[in-house]
């Protein structure tokens, strides 16, 4: 688990497991899952995303971090996935 991002508006967590089987081939790692969890701060709701949807997010993310982008624009980029929020946040 490694933070990513943390605003005023948002947090984004990324997150990375390692399968528990052996590597079946020399010198290629076992398969990894994880994606990224999302939290809307302000509408108290989050998401978890992997796979394609995952992917896509990075790509954006990477292309995005090329253009030293400010808080508001990450903020922007984020707050895309925030209508696909159905989980409320909840703290114990």
């Amino acid at each position: 688990m490694q933070m990513l991002y943390n605003s005023d508006s948002f947090a984004v967590v990324q997150f990375e497991v390692a399968s528990a089987g052996p590597d079946l081939r020399d010198g290629v790692p076992g398969l990894t899952r994880g994606g990224y969890e999302i939290v809307d701060k302000f509408a108290r709701k989050e998401i978890f995303i992997e796979g394609a949807l995952a992917a896509s997010f990075r790509e954006g993310v990477d292309a995005l971090i090329e253009t030293s982008p400010s808080e508001e624009e990450i903020d922007a980029y984020v707050a895309r996935y925030a209508a696909l929020m159905q989980q409320p946040l909840v703290l114990h």
